[in-house]
């Protein structure tokens, strides 16, 4: 029986295959949608799917299109980058949204990377309508929502967290989430929102200053000139518990808290599809 040496080449490439087999591999990805004005809604000029991240157009029932992206790795963990990026031009109508709740799962070493990178042109409006991030045990996760508004633009925008899935009687002790929304107007600050949860706000989640005991929160927020006017339509239709709502400066942000995620689903819903006018996306499930 022949025994492989180092001068056949053969020892060095079984080295290197063991070094492999610790590697872990890794989710790359980058979907890019750009869209143009056309009558009612949007055209497509641009599309860009690398690595996992995708984006879809389905049809739709009226002129302004649907952009749905998805990651195909069905979820994030350490050392995972992702990027979803959409511009908008002037006059142009569109909402985004996503195919289903992103998945933050346990990190074996270093954070998850998701960047989202949205242009709204002068007279464009976008619904940015993703659906909710649910973050699971161990998990580590950085985000990044940068919104760059020119003129007159007018955005709708959510956010929406889980912490662990209750009906698996999952109880989240470790997790590092670190979540940024940048928006600006012609590059002025209009809303920018940073938040983080680590163990020691789990920890401390009973504080009222704190998460009050909530298992799922979510952000709402239109920003666009005017937008002050919609508060008290918005007022109207949230629950008397788990939500609250104000308006200023062309801004309305409601915030809504819950100990499961259904009911804050439910009425984050029923605000949404009030300030849109009109139905939640088409991938949106209740």
């Amino acid at each position: 029986m022949l025994t492989p040496t180092a001068e056949d080449g053969y020892e060095e490439s079984m080295l290197d295959q063991t070094d492999s087999l610790n590697l872990m591999q890794r989710t790359r990805g980058r979907a890019e949608v750009a869209l143009r004005a056309a009558p009612g809604g949007a055209r497509l000029t641009h599309l860009h799917q690398s690595g996992s991240a995708k984006a879809m157009l389905p049809r739709v029932h009226g002129a302004a299109p649907e952009v749905v992206f998805l990651n195909t790795a069905g979820g994030l963990t350490g050392g995972d980058q992702m990027r979803f990026a959409l511009d908008l031009a002037e006059n142009a109508r569109a909402t985004a949204t996503t195919q289903t709740a992103e998945r933050a799962y346990a990190s074996s070493g270093g954070n998850a990377q998701l960047n989202v990178d949205l242009t709204v042109g002068a007279g464009a409006h976008l619904d940015w309508l993703p659906q909710e991030t649910i973050l699971f045990e161990d998990s580590a996760l950085t985000r990044r929502t940068t919104i760059a508004l020119t003129g007159d633009a007018h955005l709708l925008m959510v956010e929406m967290v889980v912490l662990g899935r209750i009906a698996m009687g999952e109880e989240l002790r470790r997790i590092r989430f670190n979540d940024l929304r940048h928006v600006t107007r012609d590059g002025r600050p209009e809303l920018i929102e940073p938040l983080q949860i680590t163990d020691d706000n789990l920890l401390k989640s009973a504080s009222a200053a704190g998460l009050s005991h909530a298992r799922a929160f979510a952000t709402l927020a239109l920003i666009a000139p005017g937008a002050e006017d919609a508060l008290e339509t918005l007022r109207s239709v949230l629950p008397e518990t788990g939500a609250a709502a104000s308006g200023w400066n062309g801004k309305c942000v409601a915030r809504f808290m819950g100990t499961d995620a259904m009911p804050v689903r439910k009425a984050l819903a029923k605000a949404i599809t009030t300030l849109r006018g009109g139905p939640l996306p088409r991938v949106w499930q209740l």
